[in-house]
């Protein structure tokens, strides 16, 4: 998926975006890797946001949890490592 515009809170704001990913262990850089370089698609079970599931360059496996703004434009939720879903 491609998205040209990424909205992110101050890496300051500790109820912000940023700070989530963070709280993870996940970068903005590795959000926004994962999120233009999707292997998977899906829905939050939890809160019925897109998901995206992906790799890391340093072979991580990351599911980013986001809102879509616009065609164009995401804002990121969170993100955190996941084990790589089994496909049938």
């Amino acid at each position: 998926m491609f998205f040209s515009s990424i909205i992110w809170d101050l890496d300051n704001d500790p109820s912000g975006n940023v700070r989530h990913c963070a709280d993870h262990g996940v970068s903005t850089e590795e959000f926004e890797e994962v999120l233009q370089n999707a292997m998977d698609t899906d829905v939050s079970r939890s809160s019925g946001r897109p998901v995206i599931f992906g790799d890391t360059s340093t072979g991580r496996h990351l599911m980013v949890v986001y809102e879509e703004i616009d065609s164009d434009t995401v804002y990121p939720v969170t993100a955190y490592e996941v084990p790589r879903r089994q496909r049938s």
